[in-house]
This record gives structure tokens, sequence and C-alpha cells, in this order.
């Protein structure tokens, strides 16, 4: 699998197909590896990577932090993750591009069009994250880490997360920072040395940078509104994926096209058949 270094961080990544290029930010929430596009919940079940590689150069990577990407310890922002895609877009050749997301890389992709527009082709936004239940869980996964650390410290962490091979989504006592620790020795060194006192106030903000809203978070409304991009929005519906996230982004984004379909009509029979319809009628 191919690798780059993209502001200091390390990110995995592969090229499936030809065509457009389509940079998919994954789904999986903080645990966002390349390879939930194929195995995790309705993603495994609609299949898009067995179709949209006809037609389009698929963009797959493991986010920063998540599967065998690097990472840093610091309040990370959307713009972070921003910088890895547009990043990755830049060392592939590609000026512009049709993004994608799914649950919570639905929010880097609407960051990325407000910071980007000029090199976004068109949005898919599948499964937007969002709602009140959303934020609540979120906030309450930094807190059990932040109690962890309180009573293990950092280098309690560095031992949990080498017993163990779930990410932060699963096991919020690793923290965000678990699967870097699990591969890569010299980090879970630096990680253990990290001042403590300062560790704690990067992760108290976490929560509030990325999860500030009981709406889709990512992008300020206004910011959005001043977009002319064609949007694709596919509404999820649990606890996470609230309808009312994928309708703000609906009332948000100009023209949006908004496929209301429940979750258990989205198959890969219709699904990856619809998307690429929309992808169609976007201008190269």
């Amino acid at each position: 699998m191919p690798s780059v270094v993209i502001d200091g961080i390390k990110t995995e990544y592969d090229v499936i197909g030809s065509g457009s290029p389509l940079l998919m930010f994954a789904p999986g929430g903080f645990d966002a590896s390349m390879d939930k596009w194929s195995n995790l919940g309705v993603y495994a079940k609609i299949k898009l990577l067995d179709h949209l590689p006809a037609s389009y150069s698929c963009i797959i990577f493991d986010r920063r932090e998540t599967g065998k990407s690097g990472g840093r310890v610091q309040r990370i922002t959307w713009a972070d993750y921003v910088a890895q895609g547009k990043g990755l877009l830049d060392h592939l050749g590609y000026k512009a591009a049709h993004l994608m997301g799914g649950c919570m890389g639905c929010c880097p992709v609407a960051a990325f069009a407000t910071m980007h527009p000029e090199m976004v082709l068109s949005m898919v936004q599948y499964w937007p994250v969002g709602g009140a239940g959303f934020r609540m869980n979120a906030s309450r996964r930094f807190s059990i880490h932040l109690a962890y650390v309180e009573e293990h410290g950092l280098d309690g962490v560095v031992k949990l997360a080498r017993t163990t091979t779930d990410g932060f989504g699963k096991d919020p006592r690793i923290g965000p920072w678990g699967p870097v620790i699990r591969r890569d020795d010299d980090f879970a060194d630096h990680y253990a040395k990290h001042d403590l006192a300062n560790y704690k106030l990067v992760i108290a903000g976490l929560a509030r940078t990325l999860v500030d809203r009981d709406t889709a978070p990512g992008a300020e409304p206004e910011d959005l509104m001043q977009l002319n991009i064609p949007t694709l929005i596919i509404p999820g519906r649990d606890a996470a994926h609230s309808m009312s996230a994928a309708r703000y982004l609906e009332e948000c984004c100009s023209g949006a096209e908004y496929w209301d379909v429940l979750p258990d009509q989205q198959t890969e029979e219709t699904a990856p058949a619809r998307i690429l319809e929309f992808l169609g009628k976007v201008p190269a």
C-alpha cells in the first residue's frame, strides 16, 4: 500500500479504478480507516468500491490517527483533516476532485468545500453524523479517556493500547492516538513523555473543537450557504446519524439533492446507482 508524508504525518492510501478523481473520507467515526468502506455497516452492504471505480479514480486513505496512518498529539480541528485530504490530492497531482464522506467523514468534506471551494467538483454526503445523541456520546468518549489518564497516566494508556486491537470509537480509554501508539515505538515513547497537564488540556479541547453542536459539525452554516457546489445527501436514521443533521446540510447547501430513502432501502442495487447518477451530471 502506498503512503505519503503530509504535514509531517504519514498517510496510508490507495487509488482504485480510473476516471475523474473521487476523494473519499472514510466512515467509522473516530476509527476512520479506509477498510471501513468495505466492512462497516451500511457500507459493507452497498459495496461502493465494487461499483464506483468503474467510472472514477477512488482515492481512499486511513485518516490520521487511524489504520496505518500516523498522528501527532495536538488539538485536532476539522481543518487538520482537510489538510490531509488536500495534501493527498496535491501529491497525486489533482487540482480538483469530487469529494465523498461517510459518517463522520462528511464533516471534513463540508469543511474542505468551505476552505477550498475551487478544488471541489461535487460533494456526496452519506449518512452525515450529527444530532444531540451524537454530540453527547462523542463528548462522553473524551471524558472516559481523561478519567483513564487521571488514574493510570500516559504510561498506562500506552500499556492498554498495546493489549487491545480496538480504536478510540470502541474503546475510549485508549484515546485518539491509540492506533499510532500500537504501531510506532518512537511515537509511543514520545507520547508517554508528554507533559500531563498539557495533554489533558488538549483532550479537553478536542470535544469542543470537533463536536460543538447538536447538528452536523464540520463547517459553519454561513460558509456553506455561500457555496454553489453540486451536493448529494443520503441520510442515516439512528442516534449517531440523525435525519435532522442530513436535513440541516440540505438546508445549508444550495440546490442540494436529498435522496429521501430509508436505510433499509439503501442497497447494493440502489445506492451506487444513485451516486453514479448524481456524479454523472457534474461537469468534469
